[in-house]
């Protein structure tokens, strides 16, 4: 299916629509066997908030996601939840920091021009993007192999998760009524899109399109690039502050990811990169 184009009207419709209360609830789960019962109710919550037929028919083909359930089940096992250093956190995803420094330096070059006009009009440097987007999917390499929506819906119904990231298994079943992504679309383990691994709310929320093409896909790696910075500057992002610990640019970092070990990697990578 070709994705339909992304307007700014929808976006602030469906952005709306999710800040709105709504007027059912579904309830949280902790067993695997209640899954289905809470995709019902969730359908349900779903319609209030204009969820289509194409979003509602995703939704009853959801199954629930094994490997985001046994991640909810079992926090220990997330990288984000034991102390370590910046060198530690990169290199338990990439061989060496250097590496990983030296693929974020040869992208930001092979775009200077992209990533010059990024940061004039959103004041975050390529350093930065550059280090997310290498840490989420080595640089496009690798987008995720979980259908989107069973992701979103999973980490929903868990009640560790439950209500936090029900928007998200919302938007990702009104992002399915746009054309932007079917039911079988495939992302990471908790229903992140694309290049960035955009939770489906904040895609809906800080969507760009920054290939100039007409649409905003989190497939493609310069709309991605440019709504990151778009999210980072509209949770306070700084133009030419500083991103060291500490600094307020640092705290922005935990819009994107709360993991302190996480803020940490970013900001000491993009610190080197450049260099």
């Amino acid at each position: 299916m070709t994705p339909k184009r992304t307007t700014l009207r929808t976006l602030a419709f469906v952005a709306g629509m999710l800040l709105a209360t709504p007027a059912l609830a579904a309830s949280c789960i902790t067993n695997q066997g209640q899954f289905e019962a809470y995709k019902a109710q969730l359908a349900q919550q779903a319609a209030s908030f204009g969820v289509g037929q194409s979003g509602l028919q995703a939704l009853q083909q959801a199954r629930l996601s094994g490997i985001t359930w046994r991640f909810e089940s079992n926090p220990a096992s997330q990288s984000g939840t034991r102390h370590r250093s910046p060198e530690q956190f990169l290199t338990s995803r990439f061989s060496s920091v250097s590496s990983f420094v030296s693929g974020a330096e040869q992208r930001l070059r092979q775009s200077a021009g992209f990533f010059q006009a990024i940061e004039q009009r959103y004041g975050v440097p390529g350093s930065i993007l550059v280090a997310i987007w290498g840490y989420e999917t080595s640089w496009g390499g690798y987008t995720g192999d979980t259908p989107i929506v069973s992701g979103a819906v999973t980490l929903a119904s868990y009640c560790r998760r439950h209500p936090r990231f029900e928007d998200d298994a919302i938007a990702a079943l009104q992002l399915v009524d746009q054309g932007l992504i079917t039911g079988s679309s495939r992302g990471g383990p908790s229903g992140e899109l694309g290049h960035m691994q955009f939770l489906a709310g904040n895609w809906i929320r800080f969507a760009v399109d920054g290939s100039g093409d007409g649409r905003a896909d989190p497939n493609n790696s310069a709309d991605a690039l440019a709504t990151a910075a778009n999210m980072l500057r509209s949770n306070g992002w700084q133009a030419g502050g500083s991103f060291a610990e500490g600094s307020a640019n640092f705290r922005v970092l935990s819009a994107w990811n709360d993991s302190g070990n996480y803020q940490r990697a970013i900001a000491y990578a993009a610190g080197l990169i450049g260099q």
